[in-house]
């Protein structure tokens, strides 16, 4: 038996995985392709949708790709979705809330390999075409199909306290998670990365307790704490380092190469 067979790594991509300047340096890729070699899965965890996520190469992964802060798994050597727990009509049904509540908010709609933008302002243009996402304007959530990945939700002037409240009082149904700017994400009920990380798991057959995650952000915490062993760089966010099992270099320093050595002397 190999020596990292059905174990499996997921690390958050911008951040982590990638440097400061949003490159895969050698000394990861060579510590990965160890990993790999004797019988490890590989792959990125990351809040970008299919549509964002421009950075796959079987050059370090090898397994699906968790997209959309758990919500899609999505394997690139296949070309199909593995499993996707996106917002169906509950979702509809609470934009539709949310736009009623506050109008002139900007929404951001993500199903499958399409994209659609109510109330489209330069923050969302910008926000797309920073990731190279197409996108179709509509008036109306009826107007796009189901399910959404996710939806993002950029305030402009609407105080995101004031929508917090709003969907913590009146739409229970769906999951949010707040961010320090003007997005929101919303998601499914139940779903984080720490969910996606168990179903990738159970997918690939890997036991939980070889299951590690790697991550920097607060969007990562869930995935941090529902893994074996929690990894995040030294540079990471303060408070997802409180829950860390190890704390390992930066991103900057080749931070997934140090956590395949620490899983090295484990196993």
């Amino acid at each position: 038996m190999n020596k990292f067979e059905n174990i499996l790594i997921l690390t958050d991509f911008d951040g982590t995985f990638a440097n400061d300047k949003g490159i895969i340096t050698d000394d990861n890729i060579e510590m990965i392709s160890y990993f790999t070699s004797h019988g490890g899965h590989f792959s990125v965890s990351t809040g970008r949708t299919f549509q964002g996520f421009h950075h796959y190469s079987d050059k370090y992964i090898n397994a699906p790709v968790l997209l959309a802060n758990g919500a899609m798994a999505y394997d690139y050597s296949k070309e199909e979705i593995v499993f996707c727990d996106g917002l169906e009509e509950e979702g509809r049904g609470a934009i539709k809330k949310i736009l009623n509540e506050f109008p002139r908010i900007a929404v951001e709609m993500y199903p499958f390999n399409r994209t659609y933008a109510i109330n489209l302002t330069d923050t969302s243009h910008r926000h797309f075409s920073s990731q190279g996402i197409e996108y179709d304007v509509v008036n109306s959530p009826d107007e796009t199909s189901l399910p959404w990945a996710k939806v993002m939700l950029a305030c402009g002037d609407t105080d995101p306290r004031e929508v917090h409240k709003f969907m913590d009082e009146y739409i229970p149904e769906i999951s949010y998670i707040k961010t320090t700017g003007e997005f929101i994400e919303v998601l499914a009920r139940g779903v984080d990365k720490g969910s996606g990380l168990l179903k990738m798991a159970k997918v690939l057959n890997v036991n939980p307790k070889d299951a590690y995650a790697v991550g920097d952000g607060l969007n990562d915490m869930e995935m941090i704490v529902a893994a074996s062993k929690g990894f995040v760089p030294e540079n990471g966010n303060k408070d997802v380092l409180k829950v860390a099992d190890y704390i390992v270099r930066s991103n900057n320093n080749g931070a997934i190469a140090n956590v395949i050595e620490i899983l090295d002397d484990i196993y």
